[in-house]
């Protein structure tokens, strides 16, 4: 078992605040791990696999606090968040098991020109995701919601950051669901991606157990009061949330990349 290295009181209270802060923009729309992964990899001595890992088991207890709330609220459609959580459980799996494998630095470019497309997508379309406006039915619906699970699971299971809010982009623009809908459905799926890429990490030990418990903590209260925040405002707040970390991530990820040419 990986204890938690030795942080100075400041290091402690910046991670802390990042998990709350990832905790409460991931209820709402996802992206947290925007937040919360770059925060770990400033611990001394972390490598980027237990940051990885360490924020999966941080993550999971902020995705089981919204997934609870927002059923109890929402009451997401459980025909379309079943099939689409399995799958996504069985992609994260596969995506841990690569996450050592494949440099981080391939999927970057591709992730940014998709995000600026959706981000254009979604501005040209002011009444997407207003009202739900479903696509397909019955197992043509579920086939196709398990596949955009598996998908995106993979990706979580290999990267992380921005799963909740590709899964927020397939349920509205895809599947034809409203924002708020689509929030409540992309937190099941996210705890069950986020349960499959510990199902590798765990036994292969690269969680750092102490510190991911209590960033897990500070984002149970974020995740929190986040849902409760979504449910009480509705699809439209949940949009423009949308929108905002969509543009935040296509700023992050650009430095990123831009970085890395100039280097």
């Amino acid at each position: 078992m990986r204890l938690v290295p030795e942080l100075d009181l400041l290091t402690i209270v910046l991670l802390l605040c990042a998990a709350l802060a990832a905790g409460w923009v991931d209820a709402v729309v996802g992206g947290g791990g925007l937040i919360q992964l770059p925060a770990l990899l400033l611990v001394p001595g972390i490598t980027p696999v237990q940051a990885l890992a360490t924020n999966k088991l941080g993550s999971i207890l902020g995705t089981a606090t919204s997934s609870i709330t927002y059923y109890r609220r929402v009451g997401p459609d459980l025909r379309t968040a079943g099939p689409m959580a399995v799958a996504a459980l069985g992609g994260a799996v596969g995506g841990a098991a690569l996450a050592a494998l494949i440099p981080a630095d391939l999927f970057k470019p591709v992730i940014l020109l998709v995000l600026a497309g959706v981000l254009v997508f979604t501005l040209a379309r002011p009444k997407l995701g207003e009202y739900d406006d479903l696509r397909w039915v019955g197992n043509g619906h579920r086939r196709i919601a398990a596949g955009i699970g598996l998908l995106i699971g993979g990706y979580d299971g290999l990267l992380g950051p921005g799963t909740g809010t590709f899964l927020v982009i397939a349920l509205v623009s895809v599947l034809g669901y409203s924002f708020l809908p689509a929030s409540a459905i992309a937190k099941i799926v996210n705890f069950a991606t986020n349960l499959g890429a510990l199902v590798f990490f765990v036994p292969a030990g690269h969680v750092i157990w102490t510190l991911g418990l209590g960033l897990g903590v500070a984002n149970l209260v974020g995740a929190y009061i986040g849902a409760r925040m979504a449910v009480a405002r509705g699809s439209r707040f949940v949009r423009v949330v949308f929108v905002l970390v969509v543009a935040v991530l296509i700023l992050r990820l650009g430095w990123d990349v831009a970085e890395e040419l100039l280097s």
